[in-house]
């Protein structure tokens, strides 16, 4: 797959040597921050995974237990999340978000409308190995209503594919029907197009439905619904449209409030990284006008700040 990621896999790469690079970065006094970010932000995941098994047969350790030993705060946590395979990590953050105190809703909605079908599938296979359960039903424990059912129909990872041409004008009607003109919407068309059709049939829909409704979905969907049943089905429409472009706003909306979003911001910048960083951050100029580069610059500090610059990787 042609990739639109920052981070590339090292060219001349060699996990031993590695893995030796961390040790000593470790182990002298004082950790060696900068070799250890240098590095791993500059491997891709697979790079990563080799390392941590030469790292554990030449010293008998586990690299990840020994970055956290060595480093502090957010970089630890930026580190850590590099150090997880993908469908790992998006399952450990959906674990986290349904089993801390209270929902963590907005991760829930992030991963499970941005993931394609595949991803989705890996990270059930993913949660059931890391935490026993399945992830539909701690969702069903943990959420209720038309939003718990898009979150269940989201995670079948069952979309339909490609586009059928003899629906796109039934989908739209359909979904004007449901919201504009009945007072008090009817979620259940929304939620079953929205959830199961591919991304470039709904692309579609969306064009037709402007030309009935006289404006754009997402302008209806703010209209008729509300809390996170709002929330999710703005995210499936625009990650539908764009999956960077929701990224870019979703970085944009972590950094622009009064103190930083930090866990929004590692997990976007580390889980996009290999997949579409590029795309990501020509968007982000062209929407806000300055650098996603930039904007990390002036909003983070210290090591924190360099690895994210590593991953960003580059200036615009």
């Amino acid at each position: 797959m042609a990739t639109r990621g920052s981070v590339k896999p090292f060219v001349n790469f060699n996990a031993k040597h590695d893995a030796e690079v961390l040790r000593k970065a470790m182990k002298g006094i004082g950790t060696d921050e900068d070799t250890i970010l240098m590095l791993l932000a500059a491997r891709s995941n697979d790079q990563r995974q080799e390392i941590k098994a030469a790292y554990k047969k030449a010293h008998g350790k586990d690299l990840g237990k020994d970055l956290r030993s060595e480093l502090g705060g957010k970089l630890e946590d930026l580190i850590v999340a590099l150090m997880a395979p993908p469908a790992i990590y998006d399952a450990n953050e959906l674990h986290k978000a349904i089993k801390g105190v209270g929902t963590e809703d907005q991760v829930l909605i992030e991963i499970l409308a941005s993931r394609t079908c595949e991803e989705i599938k890996d990270i059930n296979k993913a949660y059931k190995k890391e935490h026993g359960g399945k992830l539909e039903k701690d969702i069903m424990g943990d959420t209720s209503g038309h939003y718990q059912r898009l979150l269940v129909i989201l995670v079948q990872a069952k979309r339909d594919e490609g586009v059928d041409e003899s629906r796109v004008e039934k989908d739209a009607k359909e979904l004007f029907a449901a919201g504009e003109e009945k007072f008090g919407t009817d979620e259940d068309a929304f939620i079953n197009i929205l959830g199961n059709r591919s991304a470039e049939h709904l692309r579609k829909v969306f064009d037709a439905y402007k030309k009935i409704a006289g404006c754009d979905i997402e302008e209806s969907l703010k209209d008729e619904c509300t809390g996170n049943l709002e929330a999710l089905l703005l995210a499936v429409v625009k990650c539908a449209k764009s999956v960077p472009a929701y990224f870019a706003e979703t970085i944009r909306e972590s950094m622009r409030r009064a103190g930083t979003d930090d866990e929004t911001l590692i997990r976007t910048m580390v889980s996009r990284s290999e997949r579409d960083m590029l795309d990501i951050r020509a968007i982000y100029k062209k929407k806000y006008g300055e650098s996603l580069y930039s904007t990390i610059q002036e909003d983070t500090d210290g090591d924190y700040q360099k690895a994210l610059l590593y991953l960003c990787g580059g200036n615009d």
